[in-house]
């Protein structure tokens, strides 16, 4: 009776925790729609929305369009993206068992960014690029997310163990080749391509639009499911592989499914928003310091307050130095590297 009063109060406390996540990113997407270069007052913004319910009275065909042609598609690529990637990095960390495993620390990330930027200077003069279309770019960053992932993991293993250190130093170094490999590939691009790439690699949503978003929402739909569906796994692996084959998981299986599903999130978001850091790393952890290392919490709610993080930043982004615009990586960045540095400093102290 005891223990299942436990668990009720337990699955209570999470839901309870997951829904006013769900309300904050609620209220941070009306104030998102209505603040800006453009100010529109939230009854507007109510009747936009519910036009249906409550009409269009009184509401301009500019802030009609502004609202549903560039903020609403913004709001929701910023939304995804965000959600992806700190899905993502609550997958990772679990996999790994290592507080300072994140997207980029590992190279999927720069993986990622070393193929778009591939399909970006090469694309139009490469027949075989080009005939991709836009699905190109997408599937360029996934392959190169998945391959770098791949590599560090191949590298970092021994004996069927992964060694914590190993895999660190072996995604530094991919990093550093993948940057140099980068940097290679902007020596063959024109002018436009190298200020496109420099706004790009400083990660923005500025250029969002429905087309974006449907991509995001089809290439991530379906591993973002499977990573949520690994909860338990992920559990069973926090004490250990051999434990958890006891337990009954499939090690293998539940390796290979966080691995690509997280090159395939990570690689979309990638080639979309440019490569935006630190979402992975600081969302997971804010989760199970305060809330505990359970992943059915940590893993749907990283996508929540990775959503919830990336729509402040982009809030900020459009506001801070408002009618211009900041890269939202610059506020990731400036946002999540004093975290880092703390983390690094208090890794010991932290519940993983």
């Amino acid at each position: 009776m005891i223990s299942k009063l436990a668990i009720s109060n337990k699955v209570s406390h999470q839901r309870l925790v997951l829904g006013a996540m769900a309300f904050l990113l609620l209220v941070l997407a009306v104030l998102s729609l209505s603040m800006g270069a453009f100010p529109i007052p939230l009854s507007k913004v109510m009747q936009v929305i519910f036009g249906e319910w409550l009409g269009f009275d009184g509401v301009s065909l500019q802030e009609k369009n502004v609202l549903l042609q560039i903020r609403l598609p913004r709001l929701l690529l910023a939304m995804l993206v965000g959600g992806a990637l700190g899905i993502a990095g609550a997958a990772l960390q679990g996999l790994f068992r290592n507080p300072l495993v994140e997207p980029g620390l590992i190279g999927v990330s720069s993986g990622s960014a070393l193929f778009a930027v591939i399909f970006i200077v090469f694309g139009s003069s490469l027949t075989f690029l080009s005939a991709l279309g836009k699905f190109g770019l997408v599937g360029f960053a996934f392959i190169g997310g998945l391959m770098n992932t791949f590599l560090v993991y191949r590298l970092s293993s021994q004996a069927g163990k992964t060694d914590i250190s190993l895999l660190i130093l072996a995604g530094v170094a991919l990093n550093a080749l993948a940057g140099a490999l980068i940097g290679l590939s902007i020596f063959y691009a024109d002018d436009a391509a190298l200020r496109n790439f420099t706004f790009w690699s400083l990660g923005d949503v500025g250029g969002a639009n429905w087309e974006k978003v449907m991509l995001m929402l089809g290439f991530s739909f379906l591993p973002v499911g499977l990573i949520i569906g690994q909860h338990r796994a992920l559990n069973a692996l926090a004490i250990g592989e051999s434990e958890a084959f006891h337990m009954g998981v499939d090690v293998q299986r539940t390796k290979l499914l966080i691995l690509v599903g997280s090159a395939l999130v990570v690689g979309t978001a990638v080639a979309l928003t440019g490569t935006i850091g630190f979402v992975g790393l600081v969302v997971p952890h804010l989760l199970r310091i305060l809330f505990g290392a359970d992943h059915r919490l940590v893993i749907p709610g990283s996508f929540l307050a990775g959503a919830i993080l990336l729509t402040l930043a982009d809030l900020l982004a459009r506001t801070m130095v408002a009618p211009a615009e900041m890269p939202i990586g610059i506020i990731t960045a400036i946002l999540g590297a004093p975290f880092f540095i703390w983390l690094l400093m208090n890794v010991k102290k932290i519940r993983t």
